[in-house]
């Protein structure tokens, strides 16, 4: 059966008969196909893939990049991926942060679909990170790290008893002395609160924002009717339980008034204040505080390593149990480096957090290597596949910066060391092709310096995010609505260049493969294919030939 794809729909060959996304399962004789009208004079090629010499380079294999959503829908991109390249790389949508929620809860619903399907049509997928700094599940790892709830005890604080004072000595923030302060009442001497007035009960203690406070006070109104009043403990207004959060006094008794509350951020002088209303004045006897200590204590650093390995393991779990062994490739990790950080003899050190939990922080830069490779490796094997399958990459940019190239090799060096094993570096490169010579001269020798250090590490090698703009001779990029044909072949060429370094340099046993970016332009002419302005197919350009000559041997 073949099926034709065009103008955006899925269509059989004969009778013209419009199929479904779920439809879409049958791969045999299937190719993208916009209007052969369209793509003169390119019309005639085969799959980019089709041009590989297996026989030459075994281990060669084409990629492309695209979000799940994307590939999800079954349309144009889907058809052209599964087509025209040997596996996919969803980039940062299948990491963790994207599946696990704050809780720890997986939701792996979208990865299972895509494997099933992928499954389904014979295709293969390049795994996304499986530990990363960026698209990790930030919200899940504080979590996990955060304090410990332990048992406190009450503590008793400050007693200011008004039936043994003959003098107020506190703070009145609102009215005057003449309605505020120490009067007899009841036979007892009481402090009198006015009405419109705001006067400090009890102060003069520190407090913890993490503590909670419990103030006791005695209080009635002066006249036989309710009183009405609002609380402020050390700046937050404390809600109570009457009309407008106010807090409310009974007729003709003394009451016992209870609050409990923490202090505002920031705030440490302790005090409670009555801001009283106009309904009645009000007398309290006797105010009391104590508090209990924050009952978090930080985990030990033990208790954060066994967390952060429970966390490792469970997802590494997770993970492995979706995939059944369909994807055999991962990049373990994805760009650890840190360029600012301090050299430390004479290498950049890993990158690590002040605000977040990142794995290395607790396992260490020399162990966080080995520690992941180790539970995803034991996890792939347990849900019955064969660990000699597994291949295991690194993945960073801007490897041309020897400094960072260096301090990349020094860390893998130290986690091989550790039993990590791993097998390839996934190169991220993006390249500028410029009108200037001297430019181009620049970047193609910076390009093969990087595939001197690749190849000379003894591991596979991986080209990724591999698309290559477009700028002319001051410098300006040039968009892809504005590319001249001439200078689009000018751009193929290049393309062509580079990926003809990558099969000459690198063993043929290293070679792992080249993945593109983008397969389609963005507002850059980076992709095999441009979009055509009034239908929105996607046009084979001179890249998508330049592709196929160069993997061809041409």
């Amino acid at each position: 059966m073949k099926k034709i794809f065009s103008k955006g729909l899925f269509m059989l060959a004969a009778g013209l008969l419009t199929v479904s996304c779920a439809d879409y399962n049958v791969t045999d004789d299937f190719k993208a196909d916009p209007d052969p009208s369209v793509v003169e004079p390119y019309k005639d090629l085969g799959p980019v893939k089709s041009y590989i010499d297996r026989d030459k380079y075994p281990n060669m294999t084409l990629g492309a990049t695209l979000k799940v959503a994307e590939f999800n829908k079954q349309e144009l991109a889907h058809a052209a991926a599964v087509t025209n390249f040997d596996n996919l790389a969803f980039g940062n949508t299948l990491m963790s942060g994207k599946i696990v929620n704050d809780k720890g809860v997986m939701n792996f619903l979208d990865m299972k679909d895509l494997l099933d399907h992928v499954d389904e049509i014979g295709g293969e997928v390049f795994g996304s990170p499986l530990f990363a700094n960026a698209d990790q599940a930030d919200g899940w790892l504080s979590m996990l790290t955060s304090p410990i709830e332990i048992e406190v005890e009450y503590v008793e604080g400050k007693v200011v008893n008004y039936k043994d004072s003959t003098e107020f000595h506190g703070t009145i923030d609102k009215g005057d002395s003449k309605k505020n302060g120490i009067t007899s009442f009841d036979g007892e001497n009481v402090l009198k609160i006015g009405t419109s007035s705001n006067v400090r009960i009890i102060e003069g203690f520190e407090v913890d924002s993490l503590a909670t406070y419990t103030t006791t006070f005695w209080a009635r109104p002066a006249k036989s009717t309710q009183a009405s009043y609002t609380v402020v403990f050390s700046g937050d207004t404390i809600q109570g339980t009457g009309a407008g959060g106010k807090w409310t006094l009974p007729e003709n008794k003394w009451t016992k008034v209870v609050v409990e509350a923490k202090s505002r951020p920031g705030v440490t002088q302790g005090y409670l204040t009555i801001q009283n209303t106009k309904s009645s004045d009000i007398y309290v006897q006797k105010a009391q505080i104590g508090y209990y200590p924050d009952n978090h204590r930080p985990q030990t650093e033990q208790e954060k390593t066994d967390t952060i390995n429970y966390a490792i393991n469970a997802w590494c779990n997770g993970v492995m149990k979706i995939n059944e062994g369909r994807i055999t490739s991962f990049d373990l990790i994805d760009e650890p480096i840190d360029v600012k950080s301090e050299l430390m003899d004479g290498i950049y050190d890993l990158k690590h957090s002040t605000d977040k939990i990142f794995w290395q922080d607790v396992l260490g830069s020399e162990n966080y290597g080995s520690a992941v490779a180790k539970a995803a490796r034991r996890a792939y094997e347990e849900y019955g596949n064969d660990p000699s399958e597994l291949k295991f990459f690194i993945s960073e940019s801007n490897l041309d910066d020897q400094l960072k190239f260096n301090s990349l090799m020094h860390w893998i060096n130290k986690w091989d060391a550790n039993g990590a094993n791993i097998d390839g570096i996934n190169a991220k490169v993006s390249l500028v092709y410029s009108e200037n010579a001297e430019t181009v001269k620049q970047t193609e020798e910076s390009f093969d310096q990087l595939l001197n250090n690749l190849k000379n590490t003894g591991k596979l090698v991986r080209i990724s995010n591999f698309d290559i703009k477009y700028q002319d001779a001051s410098g300006a990029n040039v968009t892809a609505k504005d590319i001249t044909d001439v200078q689009r072949q000018a751009l193929a060429d290049f393309y062509g260049t580079i990926i003809k370094k990558y099969m000459t340099v690198i063993p043929n046993d290293k070679q792992a493969g080249i993945c593109k970016g983008n397969i389609v332009d963005t507002n850059d002419p980076v992709g095999l294919w441009s979009k055509d302005t009034k239908s929105n197919d996607w046009v084979r350009n001179a890249t998508y030939k330049a592709f196929c000559d160069v993997l061809s041997g041409k």
